[in-house]
């Protein structure tokens, strides 16, 4: 069994590089945090690190388990700060993650929120394309992620929470200047600019097949949502997106939007967490104000989408 004093050393000679600078941020002599070392590489039967005359630099089996290590003690830590609250009190380190759409819709509600309500509560919030948002998950940089599309992975579990309409955005010139609904087929003929290929591609339609058509087609693919939006206001092309995604710039004028018709394209937005990590009296919290915000969203109008989530 992995003896997780050990891991913690070993982390911390991974993060800082050396084990001079570990030494000194543990404030455990070198010559011990060297001899748990050895112990945990002859335990694995693998060298974790190439010792170099400036630092130490890691094996790939190193990297491989500085990603579980990195897991693991955040759950041990989680598990301390959850347990020794006994009275259920909300406090403690929260990390949540949300796609650029969340964060627009209900992003500074949120963190409003969190700051006057639950002072206690350590929140990090990270705002990434959904699936960078995904690999913070599963590599338990955050705890909590707001993501589209979602692949099935048992390590993960995802609740759906709403779903919205996409419709073709883009300046009048490329899309045409109507209100009038495009074809999907005429779709295909516009000069499309995509997210790039790959998980982050998912989170602009649930429909994979229709996603994978259009991808052969993109002119352009980024994974900047900043740069798309100037492409399309630069009369590049046009993006398959949501209202919320180009609010601004649609009340602007600067661009237009258009429905998408025969078929409907649409998007599903779940609430995401990794199934071995319990919550904790924080994050549990955390999870049901966010829900609640994104209900309010909806039902305002803030955000254009239908509710999927249960009461």
């Amino acid at each position: 069994m992995l003896d997780t004093r050990q891991l913690l050393y070993f982390a911390t000679i991974y993060e800082t590089g050396s084990l001079a600078q570990a030494s000194t941020n543990l404030r455990v002599a070198a010559s011990a945090l060297s001899h748990h070392l050895a112990q945990l590489e002859t335990r694995l039967g693998t060298p974790l690190f190439l010792r170099k005359p400036r630092g130490m630099e890691p094996t790939a089996a190193g990297h491989r388990l500085h990603e579980h290590a990195r897991s693991i003690l955040k759950v041990i830590e989680a598990a301390e700060t959850d347990l020794l609250n006994r009275e259920g009190k909300v406090s403690g380190p929260v990390s949540v993650g949300m796609s650029y759409s969340a964060v627009k819709a209900i992003g500074v509600a949120f963190v409003s929120q969190v700051v006057r309500d639950y002072p206690a509560v350590q929140l990090a919030l990270t705002e990434s394309l959904s699936g960078a948002a995904l690999s913070h998950l599963l590599a338990a940089d955050i705890d909590t992620a707001l993501v589209y599309n979602p692949p099935s992975d048992p390590m993960i579990r995802a609740e759906p929470v709403l779903e919205e309409k996409m419709v073709c955005i883009g300046r009048p010139e490329i899309i045409g200047d109507t209100d009038s609904p495009i074809t999907y087929a005429e779709l295909l003929e516009l000069p499309i600019i995509l997210l790039r290929q790959g998980v982050s591609a998912r989170a602009i339609m649930d429909d994979v097949t229709l996603l994978k058509k259009i991808e052969t087609r993109a002119v352009l693919q980024m994974n900047s949502v900043q740069a798309i939006a100037g492409a399309i206001e630069a009369g590049l092309g046009c993006v398959i997106g949501t209202s919320l995604f180009m609010r601004d710039q649609l009340q602007r004028g600067t661009v237009r939007a258009r429905s998408i018709a025969s078929p409907e394209l649409s998007r599903t937005l779940y609430l995401c967490h990794l199934s071995s990590r319990p919550h904790t009296y924080a994050s549990e919290e955390m999870r049901a104000l966010l829900l609640a915000h994104v209900r309010e969203a909806v039902r305002s109008g803030i955000w254009e989408a239908q509710l999927v989530l249960a009461e």
